[in-house]
C-alpha cells in the first residue's frame, strides 16, 4: 500500500471538505480557519487515489502550523486511518491535535496518539423552542455604522430605557449555522436576561436562514445554564492534546 500525504491548496480538497461537512451535520467551529487563510491543507493518496485530507493551524499563534484540526477519509478507506494519520503528522510536523468530540474520526486519533488531553469548551446545538419572558424588557437592534457581513451584532435588551444585555450572531462558520454570543450587564445578571436574549437570537438566526449554535468555556457554569435554559443542548466538547 502506497500512502502519500502532500500539501495542496484549499481548492484541491474542497470536494472532500464538502463531503466531510455533509457527513458531520454540525457546526464546525474550525471552518473559519479556511475562510481567513489560517490553515494549511494536505491531500491523502492511497495507491494514487484521492482518499481524504487533513488541515493544520496554529494552536496558540495563527502564523504557526502546529495543530491538526481536520482529518477526513472517505468511508471505503477509513480502515486505513491508523496508517494515514502518522503520515500526516510526519508531513506537517504538528505537535498538537484540536478537535470537536462530535467529529468522531479525528477524536479517535486524538485518543490513540495524543497525551495530556483536556476539554476546553462545551458545544451546543438547537434542541427546543422556549417562550421566556421578562416583564418590561424589550428586544431590539441598534443601527451599525460599519456592518460586518460575518458578525450580525448589536442586538440588545433594554429595561426602563437602559441597555441591560447585548449579543449577536457570528456567520463565519459552515452553512447553515450561526454562532450565538451575548453578554449581560454586571448587576443585571441572574434575572433571566441571558437566556432571554439567547432565545431571541435563535429566532433571528432562523430568520436569516441559519441554524443557531453556541459554545462556552467548560468551566463557565453560568453560561452553560443560560444556554440550556434557552433551549440549546450540549452536543460535544472542544478537545486538545499534545503529540509526543
Amino acid at each position: 500500500m502506497d500512502i502519500k500525504v502532500i500539501p495542496v491548496a484549499l481548492a484541491d480538497i474542497q470536494p472532500l471538505r464538502s463531503l466531510f461537512l455533509h457527513e458531520s451535520n454540525f457546526q464546525f467551529i474550525y471552518d473559519k480557519c479556511h475562510l481567513y487563510d489560517w490553515a494549511d491543507t494536505y491531500l491523502f493518496l492511497v495507491n494514487g487515489q484521492k482518499v481524504g485530507y487533513g488541515a493544520v493551524w496554529g494552536q496558540s499563534r495563527r502564523e504557526d502550523r502546529d495543530a491538526i484540526f481536520e482529518f477526513y477519509i472517505l468511508p471505503p478507506f477509513r480502515e486505513k486511518a491508523n496508517y494515514i494519520f502518522p503520515e500526516l503528522r510526519a508531513a506537517c510536523g504538528a505537535t498538537f491535535i484540536e478537535c470537536q468530540s462530535n467529529d468522531t474520526l479525528i477524536t479517535a486519533m486524538l485518543y490513540e496518539y495524543a497525551q495530556n488531553i483536556n476539554a476546553e469548551a462545551i458545544l451546543f446545538e438547537e434542541h427546543y423552542t422556549t417562550h421566556l419572558q421578562v416583564p418590561g424588557v424589550i428586544f431590539g437592534k441598534k443601527r451599525l455604522e460599519d456592518p460586518n457581513r460575518y458578525n450580525v451584532g448589536n442586538y440588545t435588551l433594554e429595561m426602563d430605557g437602559e441597555e441591560v444585555a447585548e449579543g449577536g450572531l457570528m456567520l463565519n462558520y459552515n452553512l447553515p449555522y450561526a454562532d450565538i454570543y451575548m453578554s449581560v450587564k454586571e448587576g443585571m445578571r441572574q434575572k433571566g436576561l441571558g437566556s432571554l436574549i439567547v432565545q431571541e437570537l435563535k429566532k433571528e438566526a432562523y430568520l436569516l436562514g441559519r441554524v443557531p449554535a453556541a459554545r462556552c468555556n467548560i468551566k463557565n457554569q453560568a453560561s452553560k445554564a443560560t444556554l440550556l435554559k434557552a433551549g440549546l443542548k450540549c452536543c460535544g466538547f472542544v478537545l486538545k492534546g499534545s503529540l509526543s
